[in-house]
């Protein structure tokens, strides 16, 4: 029996398995890059476009949403199909946390300074060599949305499985969150003029049109995305393979970052802006809660039906010293990011400490357990700082407020938006 998620999410993801066993045909699929790259730019920006025209119909964080789940869809092939070959070989259940985990280490501790390094270099004339991100007060429902996942996967990390009631709950913690974004209005018209050409374009439309415009900006984008995704992953799968990456290290981080290119292609565009660096961020973090809710619940369900078709019956996903080494890991990193951004800002040493500390553990393994530590410290002390008034983080309070403020349903689209 063939793992149920189509050709094309299965030629990308088994590439993302064996490539690094230094297949054949590697070289021929690197020469591949030199149209799936150019092609992934393309279906990088043409949603990116459609998440900057949506954000006038529906709230940012929603059109964000969107946009992640677009974005994050090769990844999702990868870790579909790791994991069901981890529930049909249990010797490969390592990688399926691997990309998991490697994924989302590199959206924060690589996506997130990047986007503060590019912002600095391009409003360095203009703001200061060392600027501040500050996040907007509806950013503050972004941030506090990753709070719920993280305290679940503690949960989970602590009795050490994954099962299809961790499933359950990490898919309501996600619904509840694109509940809350729906809630949230649109930007007003006023800021349309900040907004690239194309997604002024598809918004000045008007009428039924505007809303087909930006649908395809999405649709088009995305078709783009899913039909290049899977030659795309075995071109720069192929280029590692020759490069004779092993097997855990290729799972974990070549894997991921090829996986997740869209969003840091639209992340730098934005980021370039420097005034849309906010809304980089923000996609950042939503695709970071896109992974520790849905990609994270998809891993039990898959692994336990494909370990029962192989005739093992059905079973939790269980974690070894290893996996759960990784797991503490990336937790650990991730509340020091959330605790960072509930300063409702984000500092250069801030920015340069996650990559130092993300940069450690990526280039010496063996620091891991150090590392975490690290981190643990770390959101120790901005707690300790908060508790004493030194440093205070608002977001808590300010998303409270921003909850209360739009408990009524969104106003019709002829109603002017709520500020």
């Amino acid at each position: 029996m063939r793992p149920p998620f189509g050709a094309a999410a299965q030629r990308a993801a088994t590439a993302a398995t064996a490539a690094a066993a230094g297949a054949p045909a590697a070289g021929a699929a690197a020469l591949s890059g030199l149209w799936t790259f150019p092609s992934i730019l393309l279906s990088a920006f043409l949603v990116a476009w459609g998440a900057e025209a949506a954000q006038f119909l529906v709230s940012q964080g929603l059109a964000l949403a969107a946009l992640a789940w677009l974005q994050t869809l090769p990844e999702f092939a990868v870790e579909a199909v790791i994991a069901w070959e981890a529930g049909r070989d249990p010797a490969r259940a390592h990688l399926a946390v691997a990309n998991l985990t490697g994924a989302i280490r590199l959206l924060v501790g690589l996506g997130w300074p990047m986007i503060y390094g590019v912002a600095a270099f391009s409003g360095r004339r203009t703001r200061g060599p060392l600027p501040t991100i500050a996040l907007d007060r509806e950013h503050a429902v972004e941030v506090m949305g990753l709070l719920p996942p993280l305290v679940w996967f503690t949960v989970i990390l602590l009795k050490r499985s994954l099962a299809p009631g961790d499933a359950a709950v990490l898919v309501a913690l996600y619904g509840a969150y694109l509940w809350l974004l729906f809630r949230m209005p649109p930007h007003a018209e006023e800021e349309l003029a900040d907004a690239p050409r194309v997604s002024r374009w598809a918004y000045g439309l008007g009428g039924a049109r505007r809303g087909l415009a930006v649908a395809g900006l999405f649709l088009l984008g995305g078709a783009l995305l899913y039909l290049t995704a899977a030659p795309f992953l075995e071109s720069m799968l192929g280029i590692a393979a020759v490069l004779g990456v092993s097997d855990f290290v290729f799972v974990q981080w070549v894997a991921p970052f090829l996986s997740e290119f869209p969003e840091k292609v639209s992340a730098f565009a934005w980021a370039r802006r420097v005034d849309r660096a906010p809304m980089a961020l923000m996609n950042m973090v939503s695709s970071n809660i896109n992974q520790w809710t849905i990609l994270a619940a998809m891993i039990p369900l898959v692994y336990g039906w494909s370990h029962a078709a192989a005739g093992g019956g059905w079973t939790a996903f269980r974690f070894d010293a290893e996996q759960r080494l990784e797991i503490a890991l990336t937790l650990a990193q991730s509340l020091v990011a959330l605790l960072l951004l509930m300063a409702m800002r984000f500092d250069w040493w801030e920015a340069a400490g996650l990559f130092a500390l993300w940069l450690t553990q990526f280039a010496w393994p063996a620091t891991r357990e150090a590392v975490a530590l690290v981190y643990l410290a770390w959101a120790a002390g901005m707690l300790a700082a908060a508790a004493l008034g030194r440093r205070p983080l608002p977001a808590p309070a300010v998303f409270l407020a921003v909850v209360r403020e739009n408990r009524r349903a969104r106003p019709p689209e002829n109603e002017p938006p709520r500020t």
